[in-house]
């Protein structure tokens, strides 16, 4: 699977895990120099409180296109820390 926004890869992986209908990639496998942190929260009632990055391309801001859960939920420990993304960015295979 990858993950592009203007033309960039943003991410990929072979092992994103679906949930909700959305790839969550490993933190591993997202190219960091397009990633600044948000400073944007959201709570999930099951999986716990996400985190934000704003996606950054060629001089262009995505804000708040891409999360992740940093701590999250016993029942959604298998995508602790991967990354999930919307707003535009394309996810395909």
């Amino acid at each position: 699977m990858k993950a592009i926004w203007n033309g960039k890869v943003l991410a990929e992986s072979d092992q994103t895990i679906v949930v909700e209908n959305n790839h969550y990639f490993p933190a591993d496998t997202i190219n960091k120099e397009y990633f600044k942190e948000s400073e944007t929260h959201t709570v999930c009632p099951w999986k716990g409180t996400a985190s934000y990055y704003t996606v950054e391309v060629d001089g262009q801001s995505n804000q708040d296109a891409a999360w992740y859960y940093p701590q999250a939920s016993q029942m959604a420990k298998d995508i602790e820390n991967y990354v999930a993304f919307w707003k535009g960015v394309e996810v395909t295979d």
